[in-house]
């Protein structure tokens, strides 16, 4: 029932970082790193050598000009050139890093940027190819640099365990950070892809309750140019009604018009007598419509309706509910070991579904992930542990909550065994004639 469209499975598009956000955050460097150089030449008169630092800022000026001339602003780049500019990037800020003091630089820091810009956007071989880069990098200005910038005339000794101990600030920072914005990262790209495929579904069942109109529409706009054929085959019957030659064809040619003809008017009969049922759906038809498809697996389902002096609620024809109740009917019968029963009640002010099965019931660590898009597949293995709900239970869940919905899942209190689900809506979103009306 569920579908899962092929591209949540492409992750090529997603590792694909686009240029002219590299670019424009290569200029932000450029400038943050011209006016810091300056600032501390001038401002603060230290000696800092400025012609070889402003060769390298030069250096990601004249890349940032190369990357613009030679590629659209809306390109993308594969996983491979978005590694290679970062490691441009990483290879710039340690030679300044080197001629400013090495690891003593406040700004060494920056060495973990262009880590933590891959690890949100690119796979992860690329991402520890880099880290690999500038843990180096990071290495060598621990033992090699020229002295921090100071005063004309004097220098400061910054001792080797301050060093040390800003090494391991930058490779634990640049760890634990690029693992955060990883895990944030692909999070945040499988909610994506999983309310894309909410979207699809809901768009696949519009579509598919939108047929008897097109039916009708059809039925309509082929009248009129069938009425033309038909007179013109009576006309040309009337004209060669003393030729044998086409009395046969012209008897095919108006039988077939006859047969099109009734065919239109039991398909706008259909769709005129149906259009009541099409747009208003009672509390009962919408579970019958639900289950039905469900019946014939070998599974009993049951169908208890609560007592209630209230009239049934008549609402609207939703795909969205119709999905997302099918969706939860077809999990309770894949897992039910011999019967599946949904009960239904309702009162003034709410309208609860609750469906039970016999089976296993959740899993622990399944039910405190219900509603997660984990894109885990289905075996026998998980149906015997409870587990193996993941996209399809997201998508059901959206889809109800859209409607206004609210949702319980549980395991029934031993001894039972079996899960337990139960939707609710408040009266008013699930009934189009109020709430007034008694049975």
């Amino acid at each position: 029932m569920t579908v899962f469209p092929s591209f949540l499975e492409d992750h090529s598009i997603r590792h694909r970082l686009r240029l002219q956000t590299l670019t424009r955050l290569r200029w932000l460097a450029v400038i943050g790193q011209s006016v810091t150089v300056l600032i501390i030449a001038h401002g603060y008169g230290f000696d800092v050598p400025e012609l070889f630092c402003f060769a390298l800022i030069a250096c990601s000026a004249w890349m940032n000009v190369f990357l613009s001339v030679r590629f659209p602003a809306a390109h993308r780049l594969p996983p491979l050139g978005a590694t290679a500019v970062l490691s441009f990037d990483v290879l710039q800020l340690s030679g300044l890093l080197f001629m400013t003091g090495g690891l003593a630089n406040p700004f060494s820091v920056l060495l973990c940027v262009p880590v933590i810009i891959s690890s949100a956007s690119q796979p992860v071989r690329h991402t520890l190819s880099l880290g690999v880069l500038s843990v180096t990098a990071a290495t060598i200005l621990a033992f090699f640099s020229l002295p921090l910038p100071w005063y004309p005339g004097s220098t400061i000794e910054v001792p080797f365990l301050l060093i040390l101990g800003v090494w391991i600030a930058i490779v634990s920072t640049m760890a634990f950070t690029a693992f955060y914005s990883f895990q944030v990262s692909a999070e945040a790209n499988q909610l994506a892809d999983a309310l894309a495929a909410t979207e699809l579904v809901l768009q696949r069942e519009q579509h598919i309750s939108a047929l008897d109109g097109l039916a009708a529409a059809a039925a309509h706009e082929l009248g009129t140019p069938l009425a033309t054929i038909q007179v013109v085959a009576r006309e040309m019957e009337k004209a060669l009604v003393d030729d044998p030659r086409f009395t046969d064809d012209l008897m095919l040619l108006r039988s077939q018009t006859e047969r099109c003809r009734d065919i239109l008017r039991r398909l706008t009969s259909l769709s005129a007598e149906d259009e009541a049922h099409m747009i208003r759906l009672p509390l009962r038809s919408l579970i019958e419509e639900v289950i039905a498809p469900h019946r014939e697996f070998g599974i009993t389902i049951d169908v208890v309706h609560g007592d209630s002096e209230m009239r049934e609620t008549i609402g609207r024809r939703n795909p969205a509910i119709l999905f997302g109740l099918g969706n939860l009917i077809e999990n309770a019968v894949d897992f039910a070991e011999t019967r599946v029963t949904v009960t239904v009640s309702h009162d003034r002010d709410r309208v609860e579904i609750s469906i039970d099965d016999d089976g296993p019931g959740f899993a622990p660590d399944v039910l405190t992930q219900i509603g997660v898009p984990f894109m885990n597949r289905r075996g026998r293995q998980d149906r015997e542990k409870g587990g193996g709900l993941g996209l399809g239970l997201f998508i059901a869940k959206t889809l109800l909550e859209r409607s206004g919905a609210s949702l319980e899942f549980a395991n029934k209190p031993p001894p039972a065994t079996g899960a337990h689900v139960k939707v609710s809506w408040p009266r008013e979103k699930m009934d189009l004639y109020g709430s007034d009306k008694m049975l």
